[in-house]
């Protein structure tokens, strides 16, 4: 790789790398467990191709699903493009609800009428190399999600630890059949896999729904906001925290109390030294701020919550 090309990708966001590698290995597993598919006749190593192939096909969705999460917002978007991660998602679920029903249905046919596997050898090589190489994707991309929060990424973490399952079924398949001389070892582990690609499907859908659904950030991290946000001096109170992601974005808002007699401009400098408190634990946080003169609440917004600091407030 020349110098120009590794800066490249250095310039390249983190989620977007990890896509790439993603695409990556993809690519290499195909090439692989094509020739394998192909050497043993395996009903689960033509599932862990397919499945494989499929992997391809949903990581080249998320790569271009987390270039366009990436893109500022503009006229017609303003709050981005983060949303794009979230779809990116819900593709390769519906990828891997189609892999998993190809499987399944090869698997009840290969009951009906099981065919012989050979050259255990090739297929249980060919497994054990994948389970390597999908090691270090799997670990990289979790370093990728704990930085980035990326959506899309995630799902496709959850698909390639699937693979790690696959790649073992495959192997101890291969050896009931042809070592043990187990018959209808292979299409067990074909079912089997059917129905693990079905309950990460299932997961990858939950995530991804959540994000499109603007679904308020997990307790602990609404908790750490709060305190973030309540140590300000000027501050009196605070309500109605609402928080969602996007993408690789955060949107927060919320209402604060300052002394009545506060101006306008003392006012918003409390925000903005707020705001900056925000974004040095959360550097692409959209912050808005409502500020209340004392204790002035909208009691006809069923969703006001109680105060989380400051004096409670007094229900009309």
């Amino acid at each position: 790789m020349s110098v120009d090309s590794r800066l490249s990708l250095s310039k390249l966001p983190l989620a977007a790398r990890g896509a790439l590698a993603s695409v990556g290995t993809a690519c290499f597993l195909l090439a692989l467990k094509g020739y394998a598919a192909w050497s043993t006749d395996s009903v689960a190593m033509l599932g862990s191709l397919a499945d494989t192939a499929l992997d391809l096909v949903a990581s080249c969705v998320t790569l271009y699903g987390v270039h366009v999460a990436t893109i500022p917002a503009d006229h017609d978007h303003r709050y981005g493009h983060g949303k794009a991660e979230a779809l990116a998602a819900l593709f390769q679920v519906a990828l891997i609800a189609v892999s998993a029903v190809g499987i399944l249905w090869e698997a009840i046919r290969q009951f009906g009428a099981p065919a012989t596997t050979h050259d255990a050898g090739t297929g249980i090589g060919v497994s054990v190399a994948a389970i390597a190489v999908t090691l270090v994707l799997v670990a990289y991309q979790r370093r990728v999600i704990a930085q980035t929060g990326s959506v899309a990424v995630s799902a496709d973490n959850v698909h390639y630890q699937s693979d790690l399952l696959l790649n073992v079924s495959v192997i101890v398949a291969l050896v009931l059949d042809q070592v043990m001389h187990l018959r209808g070892a292979d299409p067990v582990f074909g079912v089997l896999i059917a129905l693990w690609l079905g309950w990460g499907a299932l997961r990858s859908a939950g995530s991804a729904i959540e994000l499109l659904m603007d679904k308020e950030w997990p307790v602990e991290e609404r908790d750490r906001l709060i305190a973030l946000i309540a140590d300000h001096p000027e501050l009196r109170g605070l309500h109605d925290i609402r928080t969602r992601r996007s993408g690789t974005h955060d949107f927060v808002q919320f209402h604060m109390y300052v002394a009545p007699e506060m101006t306008v401009a003392d006012a918003y400098e409390v925000v903005e030294s707020v705001t900056e408190r925000i974004h040095v634990a959360y550097p692409k946080a959209d912050v808005l701020i409502h500020v209340d003169p004392g204790w002035r609440l909208d009691a006809n917004n069923p969703l006001i919550e109680p105060d989380v600091i400051g004096k409670p407030k007094e229900r009309a």
